[in-house]
């Protein structure tokens, strides 16, 4: 059950052994860094441990909702066992494939680069865990991607920490305020900071299990710290939430992972029940059981040799009272959101630049087929290119309306040509995300022509005094940023590059008589570097060919001077 730690310690005899049970195993591990530093040794309150940080520094989550689940009282293996995977175990300590596979990875990673941290994998399962349960059970795709986004409370300052919005909106879709996002719970700032790409796609992503992980790791062992002393890790678990509880928890299921685990298939983790007992998987500000943390800056590498003297508030539920939900009428199936699909969109292709003419629209069903109206739609552009939704946003979230559907804001094209994906998904649920493939082609021209009519003539071994201006067209407007490739060819009724004659030089000097990647300015004129004339005198042509198949077959003369 996802029963808060606190009130689990109210509840009577057999819960308070249940949990002495559970310290007194944890004091016990032989692992480094595996026993709570404290500065009397004892861990039974909740008073900050020895080398933790002060309650101002920094956290990576904004205290968004964690699981304050134990973990089982009897290990998976014996402590002092090997921690080598075992095919079979306890459905807690199975870890899904992907979200192993990334913490594994980060391990691996810090070793290389910051291997005096001596992070352990099992540390990020322990965070993974208790933030959103090893991505909700191992919910993600092919590449590591949650099929949707873990979202934290909105950090407005009713119960949790302002925050006011820092990255318009394009990882948590909240544009006022910022929200916790992803499988290890950044807020946006701290991921404009800690963000990494852990799966080498080109993109930091913290809905990405693989940057999320190896971005955690390098959270943790900020400040020089050595993650093989209890202290330090102490001071970077704080670091990440300054809770005591958040510590307890989390260093429980450290040494849980320490003492065994085995891999499952990703989708068939143990997913914790919902916070606080909703149906929403999705963390719920008004059942989070965390304290409100100041906002996320760098962590101080400096330790706190003293004690904070005033312990932390137990959680409770945000405006206090009582952390039980109270109980709600159960949905109609017309009321149930059963699935999201394609409304109709058209085929997405626009030119470099361009405004996609065809519109994202999405439309949300009830579990009877009907339209089901106000459901949260996420849009996420992804993949390698610089397209934008209006107002240059990566991801936008909006609602439905009467008829069950919305449209996305008008996709703007970049300067990157090719195919990305733009996924849309219904905000905070488990269900198959609805994909959409665009394209972004380069910019053409239907014409090009030399800007003047002036004879291109140079004596051998000699330069041409004039330089070869052209223009570009398309449908009689200016082709800005057209590309152009100018070569000299042969004569013939099938010409290919010439090997002799005029020439341009490359960077080196180099003798070259083929140029690419050059393009035509904002006016749709383009100025080709010097020509040089070798020995050889007679007539020779350059052609210049557009993006769109635009050609200009230009004359070049080179004869020796008059006696």
């Amino acid at each position: 059950m996802a029963a808060q730690f606190g009130r689990r310690l109210r509840r009577g005899a057999t819960t308070t052994a249940v949990a002495a049970v559970a310290v007194a195993a944890l004091a016990a591990s032989q692992g480094p860094g595996a026993v709570l530093a404290s500065a009397g040794g004892d861990t039974g309150g909740d008073q900050p441990a020895a080398g933790s940080t002060s309650s101002d520094d920094p956290v990576a989550t904004g205290n968004s909702p964690y699981y304050t689940d134990l973990p089982p009282l009897v290990s998976p293996n014996k402590p002092g066992t090997s921690t080598n995977l075992p095919i079979t175990g306890s459905a807690q300590s199975g870890i899904p494939a992907s979200v192993l596979a990334a913490y594994k990875k980060a391990e691996r990673s810090l070793a290389d680069t910051d291997a005096a941290c001596r992070l352990p994998w099992q540390l990020l399962a322990a965070i993974g865990k208790v933030e959103s349960g090893q991505a909700r059970g191992g919910r993600v795709d092919a590449n590591g991607t949650t099929f949707s986004p873990i979202l934290g409370p909105v950090l407005n300052g009713q119960g949790f920490a302002m925050i006011k919005d820092t990255d318009n909106g394009a990882y948590d879709g909240d544009s006022t305020h910022d929200r916790a996002v992803g499988p290890m719970q950044f807020i946006p700032s701290t991921w404009a900071t800690w963000g990494q790409d852990g799966n080498g796609d080109g993109r930091k992503d913290p809905n990405n299990i693989y940057d999320a992980a190896l971005a955690a790791g390098h959270y943790l062992c900020a400040g020089s710290r050595d993650l093989a002393v209890a202290a330090d890790l102490d001071r970077a678990v704080l670091s990440y939430n300054h809770s005591n509880e958040y510590l307890r928890t989390v260093r429980s299921w450290f040494d849980y992972y320490r003492r065994g685990t085995h891999e499952v298939p990703d989708g068939s983790g143990v997913v914790p029940p919902p916070l606080g007992g909703g149906t929403d998987p999705s963390p719920n500000p008004g059942t989070s059981p965390s304290p409100t943390p100041p906002p996320s800056r760098k962590p101080d590498p400096k330790p706190d040799p003293k004690p904070d003297p005033k312990p932390d508030p137990k959680p409770s539920k945000p405006g206090g009272g009582s952390t039980s939900p109270e109980p709600s009428p159960k949905p109609t199936p017309g009321q149930t959101l059963g699935a999201v699909e394609n409304a109709g969109t058209g085929k997405l292709t626009a030119t470099a630049g361009d405004a996609f003419a065809e519109r994202i629209k999405v439309r949300a069903k009830n579990s009877l087929g009907g339209p089901l109206a106000k459901v949260s739609v996420t849009f996420t552009i992804a993949g390698d290119t610089d397209a934008r939704f209006e107002g240059g946003k990566s991801s936008v979230t909006l609602a439905t309306g009467a008829d069950g559907t919305v449209t996305a804001p008008v996709l703007q094209a970049g300067e990157k040509t090719g195919r990305f994906m733009v996924r849309a998904i219904a905000t905070g649920r488990s269900l198959p995300a609805v994909l959409y493939t665009a394209t972004v082609t380069a910019r053409q021209a239907d014409e090009i022509a030399r800007t003047d009519g002036k004879a291109l003539t140079a004596a051998p071994g000699a330069e041409f005094a004039d330089t070869v201006a052209v223009k570009a067209t398309y449908r009689g407007a200016v082709a800005s940023g057209v590309a152009v490739t100018a070569t000299m060819i042969t004569d013939g009724d099938a010409p290919v590059e010439n090997d002799k004659g005029p020439y341009f030089k490359d960077a080196d000097g180099n003798t070259v008589r083929t140029l690419t990647d050059l393009k035509t300015g904002a006016d749709g004129t383009l100025t080709l570097p010097k020509i040089y004339a070798d020995d050889a005198t007679g007539t020779y042509r350059l052609r210049l060919t557009t993006e769109g198949g635009a050609t200009v077959v230009i004359e070049l003369d080179v004869e020796a001077p008059a006696a």
